[in-house]
């Protein structure tokens, strides 16, 4: 698919614009959002995506660090092994260690200043590059190492690793070309301009499993602006993320722009920190993690040369607000899709639910019955699955914990599912729980898993309820409020104002599109800076204003000096 009119796409792909002729051509270029295609019986995409999976069967890819063009070994070998079947070891790869990192920092470095001063438009045009060999020929690939490495279905997938990740790097680019076309105000016989500077030392991108494009945001999104990033992948998303870097390297991206350098955790995190040219951290994972790297950002803090850019994203303990006004239907399937899809494991995902007295028998009924539909398996061998294992051993365990605690709290009681077994993968069932305590901890921790608590409060108490979704959770990434009534629609916007970046009307609390709906949130959700918008990439740019006057200043005295 081409987004771009032809004449204006072989133009931004044949080669370097013209100084002079850059904004002119970006200025028309659209971008729209990448198709999710359908996968139906027959149709090529499946035919091409059950290749690729049968070419990972039992295969394990070797992975190494990515040091400028240099494929570096180190003796700490790891494995990623597919989470539906854990005797897969579908990567094999190494940690880089303290010396290999600093080494990466340095290459890294070398390579800054030309690459911040090629013109945007040349970089975007490698990212625009890197989005239609995600969209044609490597989408089967990725998809599939997806799949196999991270336990998506196949549509979770497609939207994932392909769709959202494509529009990443387009809508990147187009925003990054608008904003170098914004003008300043200018008054004879001066003229004055932007300069839109990358950062000045290495941004740290470090992304988390759950989302392949994620990984290759993280890391591209900085790039794009200027900057040379060193990129620490998931390790269990390690197979699609190394996928991404190449396909980047193959659309042009030169070598030691982004280090691609697997690290343990600790040693990784003390490392860029404490580099005297640390400038920026770009991170989605737990709020524990993001809060020690902000920690050791502020004790390092004397020997940056820059104040750094700390960007996070940190999860969620997502609602759904139903009003007895609501359609029923739209909430049972929205929330089941919200709650369970690739097992809880979305940021966004709902994890709390809301639900009027007069309303829950109804609710309960179909949540139950379509709950009993749900088919939890093998996302390769069965495209009927809806959703797979849970990522690993520490998530399967987590989650146990939290089933136990439903089994043994007075105040809770399962309504359906919430079985464990983790002999061939790390399997979880869906769980509906319902909580005679809103302040139960199960409904202010997140979890990240497939279970999803309700709480019924008494139909006229709905105001006091959304006061109570508002404080109940310090996270505030995703919610949803479920209601026809344009009066209470009205007063749940504005009481729940600060309780999510991300809000929903009559619409689940997951699936945000790239350009559509910008994603983050704040409170300990993270900084809310709203990658898939035109705001994110300013929070990679050090802007340079420059004022040129074009006749002699004459005398220095003022008029009324006279």
């Amino acid at each position: 698919m081409l987004p771009l009119l032809p004449c204006l796409r072989r133009a931004l792909l044949s080669g370097p614009w013209q100084a002079g002729l850059t904004w002119q051509r970006a200025a028309s270029v659209k971008v729209t959002n990448e198709p999710v295609l359908a996968f139906t019986p027959g149709s090529p995409e499946r035919t091409a995506l059950q290749q690729a999976l049968k070419d990972l069967k039992n295969k394990t890819e070797a992975i190494p660090c990515v040091i400028g063009d240099e494929e570096v070994w180190t003796s700490d070998v790891q494995y990623q092994v597919s989470p539906f079947n854990h005797g897969h070891k579908v990567a094999k790869y190494c940690y880089a260690d303290k010396a290999l990192l600093n080494k990466a920092i340095e290459a890294a470095l070398a390579a800054r200043k030309e690459w911040d001063l090629r013109p945007i438009s040349d970089r975007a045009q490698i990212f625009l590059k890197a989005a239609d060999i995600l969209s044609g020929p490597r989408r089967a690939e990725v998809l599939a190492k997806t799949m196999v490495g991270q336990g998506k279905t196949v549509i979770q997938a497609e939207i994932d690793a392909a769709a959202e990740l494509i529009d990443f790097f387009r809508f990147n680019a187009k925003f990054a070309m608008e904003l170098e076309g914004e003008e300043l105000i200018s008054v004879p016989p001066s003229t004055n301009r932007v300069v839109y500077r990358g950062l000045e030392g290495f941004v740290a991108a470090v992304s988390p499993f759950n989302f392949t494009a994620i990984g290759g945001n993280l890391a591209g999104a900085p790039a794009l602006m200027g900057n040379v990033v060193i990129w620490k992948p998931s390790d269990t998303a390690m197979l699609a993320s190394y996928t991404v870097y190449k396909v980047l390297r193959e659309a042009g991206l030169p070598p030691n722009i982004i280090q691609f350098v697997p690290a343990e955790g600790p040693v990784f995190g003390d490392t860029v920190t404490s580099s005297e040219h640390f400038c920026g951290l770009n991170f989605t994972g737990s709020v524990p993690t993001f809060k020690h790297l902000w920690k050791q950002v502020a004790n390092n803090l004397d020997r940056y040369h820059t104040f750094p850019r700390l960007a996070g994203e940190c999860g969620g303990k997502n609602f759904h607000f139903v009003h007895s006004s609501a359609d029923v239907a739209s909430v049972v399937s929205g929330t089941l899709r919200s709650a369970f899809e690739y097992g809880g494991q979305k940021c966004s995902a709902c994890s709390r639910l809301y639900v009027p007295d007069s309303l829950w028998p109804k609710i309960k009924d179909q949540l139950l019955e379509e709950h009993s539909r749900i088919r939890v398996g093998d996302p390769v061998e069965d495209f009927g699955t809806f959703f797979s294992a849970v990522i690993d051993a520490k998530s399967f365990g987590r989650i146990k914990k939290w089933l136990e605690h439903a089994r043994s709290s007075p105040n809770l009681s399962i309504l359906a599912g919430g079985q464990c077994d983790d002999s061939v993968g790390y399997f979880v069932q869906p769980c509906i729980v319902e909580s005679k305590d809103p302040k139960d901890p199960i409904m202010k921790e997140e979890i990240f898993g497939p279970i999803l608590t309700v709480y019924v409060y008494p139909e006229g108490q709905y105001k006091k309820t959304l006061q109570l979704v508002d404080s109940t959770s310090p996270y505030g990434l995703t919610g949803a409020v479920f209601a026809q009534d344009k009066n209470v629609i009205r007063e749940a916007t504005d009481m729940l104002r600060n309780a999510a970046g991300n809000f929903y009307i009559n619409d689940k609390s997951t699936g945000s599109v790239v350009a559509q709906q910008p994603f983050g949130g704040s409170r300990a959700s993270g900084t809310n800076d709203k990658p898939g918008g035109p705001h994110y990439i300013l929070r990679w740019t050090s802007p340079q204003v420059i004022k040129e006057t074009h006749a002699p200043l004459g005398d220095w005295k003022y008029s009324y000096m006279q």
